[in-house]
């Protein structure tokens, strides 16, 4: 009995002892080469997946599928907009389920960089930043702060100010204690095992001066006082004070070094494609211009990149921002916007992604001897002190391959390409070598019908009589809606005396809308007048047309329309949406400013306040076979059918070709925005060789630019699904078809490097 209490014991002990020495060994550091986890450097491949982007459903899949193509980590944003939808009222329920994403990464088996921001970017809804970039200015559409936080009194973003300081520091408190209570940091023995505070915020330090730099110092500070025990970084922030690492973004990034030499070098965005916008044409990033940039970055001493975007997904909801982002973001990922694999893109990288492993003790155990091979060639040597070599062949030239002469061993270089030699002889991979065929994408009927398609007309007559808001002059889009709603209808009326001579035969009278953005209808009297509608480059517009105005008083409606906000630049908190003015010209005593009269309002659709959208709200109103609604308004109808789930597991999509502009919801879910607006572009032949960037490699010029919309499967039930569309301009809802996605992909062929 003694002795097997004394087995017991031992047992005990060596189970505490081991427990014990694994939580020590939990940590997370890092030295000039790389990050060091459990006391060993890492060459680490991450890629982005944005938790809201995807279903819960979806996660797991998406997660397995970048493990499989050579992944360490996942990389994600923390979206405080829909965390903190109001102040202190916090959703982490369904698709911001930050936790159970966390661990779904941790249970495949990958690593985490958790980035907190509370500023972040990524085409969400609310704010984007200017930059330049290879001398052309793009927009880099930036998010994540929550509508209410521009109404707190005395706020500032993003500088010296204590009521955004507070805000901020108290939501990154609120999401650092949640990952510590489910001890989901490395040094917990969690996957994260890196977090951002900030971000892209260089520029605009920099632009602020001491109260940039003092508010970079204070978030910095406090995010390392909150003992995550792993490394913060903040990214494009070249003052990054110590501890913090300072990080690179771009398309690349071979030229970066941190800003002190005892800190490694990271890349905390590569960008594998673009963004889309409505109006504008798809950028697709060759597979072999971003293996060259990140085995250029890896050449040079890098040892931490991640793909922005891995898997892009899909804005659902009103979560694009911009404005004009489109309900895609599929950003040309590696896994596209529907979960499906993208080749040769994903393949590729897998190949580069095998060859760095095997690269890995070389990289981390030494710094590169550079040798030229030729005015273009160069070859970047790593030698460990056990022997590992390894070696990176590049030749930049843009146009003509080349042959090097290394180790008295002749190796072909294509245009624009490195190789690499894991064993400083053997070339296991050319990043302009592609053996994988381009996927071949198939939009499939799916057979399920969507049965017997009914009509309720969004009202336009009675506007003013159940107006709650009247005001005199034109009030801010934003300011009035709290970004509750897309719309805004402006309404006013103006009396037209009988001896005006247009009534006699006379011109008819115009009228001139002004708009911030984004766009706008315009309605006299309950008959529409026409639209107009910003554009990416410019996102203001002014409605300029005739009007049928008769004597007496005369309604004027106006709906003006948001396509996400359109905060821009530096303190974008300020900048405006909604219509700024109105005239009316062509009267007999010339023209009338109808701006500073008195305007009542109406904040979102009537639809939208009836909740026409949920299969519970759907019943409230009375609806009209199609057919008997032909002979009515085509603009601002509401279209409502059922359909049964379709058999199969093949992902999901809309054709909504035929129809105009609004948006779409699934059984009371919102699948996002939709917009058959044509793509306007320079759409020509692509050559992987040469510096990248957006407008270089373009498709679909003169097409919608998106024409298929992500229906999740796992928002349906097996039969009687509820479609609902709001339709702005027109269209026909008959001919919405719901599609099977698939991917064919041909077998893999020999590398090819003339792409």
């Amino acid at each position: 009995m003694e002795t097997n209490s004394f087995s017991k014991l031992l047992v005990l002990v060596f189970t505490v002892l081991f427990v014990g020495s694994e939580f020590i060994h939990c940590s997370v550091t890092y030295d000039r080469k790389a990050i060091i986890i459990n006391g060993q450097r890492r060459i680490l491949i991450s890629g982005s997946i944005h938790y809201p982007r995807s279903t819960p459903q979806m996660w797991e899949d998406l997660i397995r599928k970048a493990k499989d193509g050579g992944l360490d980590v996942i990389d994600t944003y923390v979206f405080w907009n829909v965390h903190e939808p109001s102040p202190g009222n916090y959703n982490f329920e369904g698709r911001y389920d930050l936790v159970q994403f966390i661990k779904t990464v941790q249970r495949v088996g990958l690593y985490v960089h958790l980035r907190i921001g509370p500023y972040v970017c990524a085409e969400w809804n609310f704010g984007y930043m200017h930059f330049q970039l290879f001398l052309v200015d793009f927009f880099g559409f930036c998010l994540g702060f929550p509508v209410w936080l521009k109404y707190v009194p005395g706020i500032s973003f993003r500088t010296d100010n204590g009521p955004f300081k507070a805000a901020m520091q108290g939501f990154t408190q609120k999401i650092v204690q949640m990952m510590k209570n489910e001890k989901l940091f490395q040094s917990q023995g969690g996957p994260i095992i890196l977090s951002q505070i900030e971000n892209e915020y260089g520029p605009e330090s920099r632009a602020l001066g001491a109260a940039g730099h003092a508010y970079t110092n204070w978030a910095a500070k406090m995010a390392v006082g909150l003992d995550t025990g792993v490394p913060w970084v903040m990214c494009k922030q070249d003052d990054a004070p110590d501890p913090v690492i300072n990080a690179c973004n771009g398309f690349y990034c071979d030229d970066f070094s941190p800003n002190k030499p005892y800190k490694p070098s990271l890349w905390t965005e590569s960008w594998s494609g673009w963004f889309t916008e409505f109006g504008g044409p798809i950028s697709q990033r060759p597979v072999q211009d971003l293996a060259f940039a990140v085995a250029r970055f890896i050449q040079k001493g890098g040892s931490f990149f991640n793909y922005y975007m891995y898997h892009g997904g899909t804005n659902f909801g009103r979560s694009a921002g911009g404005p004009f982002i489109t309900t895609s973001y599929d950003y040309d990922a590696p896994i596209d916007e529907y979960g499906l694999i993208r080749e040769p893109k994903y393949g590729h990288l897998k190949d580069l992604h095998n060859a760095i492993r095997q690269c890995e003790h070389a990289l981390v155990s030494s710094d590169p001897t550079v040798t030229s091979l030729g005015t273009y060639e160069q070859a970047h040597v790593f030698s460990s002190r056990n022997g590992a070599c390894a070696a990176f062949l590049a030749n930049y030239h843009s146009n003509s391959a080349a042959r090097v002469m290394f180790n008295n061993k002749h190796y072909d270089l294509p245009p624009w390409s490195i190789s690499i030699l894991p064993d400083c002889r053997t070339d296991v991979f050319n990043t302009a070598r592609v053996r994988f065929q381009t996927s071949q994408i198939q939009m499939l009927p799916s057979n399920s019908k969507l049965f017997s398609w009914e009509t309720y007309e969004e009202d336009v007559s009675s506007l003013a009589e159940s107006s709650k808001i009247t005001v005199s002059g034109l009030l801010e889009q934003i300011n009035a809606t709290r970004d509750t709603s897309d719309y805004l209808w402006y309404i006013t009326s103006v009396d037209i005396s009988s001896s005006e001579s247009f009534l006699r035969g006379g011109n008819k009278p115009s009228i001139s809308v002004h708009s911030a953005g984004h766009a706008v209808h315009v309605f006299i009297n309950g008959q529409f007048s026409g639209s107009s509608f910003g554009t990416r480059e410019d996102r203001s517009c002014t409605f300029n047309g005739p009007v049928n105005l008769r004597a007496g008083s005369n309604k004027i409606a106006l709906l003006s329309v948001a396509v996400g906000l359109p905060n821009v630049g530096f303190h974008f908190e300020t900048w405006k949406a909604g219509i700024t003015g109105v005239l009316l010209h062509g009267l007999d005593h010339g023209q009338k400013d109808l701006t500073w009269q008195k305007w009542s309002y109406q904040i979102g659709l009537k639809g939208e306040a009836m909740n026409l959208v949920s299969p519970n709200g759907v019943s409230s109103v009375e609806w009209l076979r199609d057919s008997l609604a032909a002979g009515s308004q085509s603009q601002l109808k509401w279209h409502k059918a059922y359909f049964n789930a379709p058999n199969g597991n093949e992902p999901l999509a809309l054709d909504l070709s035929s129809m105009g502009k609004g948006q779409v919801w699934i059984n009371g879910q919102s699948i996002g925005r939709y917009w058959m607006v044509y793509a306007k572009g320079a759409c020509n032949s692509c050559n992987y060789a040469g510096t990248y960037r957006p407008a270089k490699c373009q498709l679909g010029c003169g097409q919608p630019t998106q024409r298929w919309y992500h229906v999740p499967r796992s928002w349906l039930k097996p039969t009687k699904n509820l479609i609902v569309v709001f339709e702005e301009l027109g269209g026909n809802p008959w001919k919405i078809a719901l599609l099977k996605r698939t991917i064919h992909t041909p077998a893999n062929s020999e590398p090819d490097s003339k792409n």
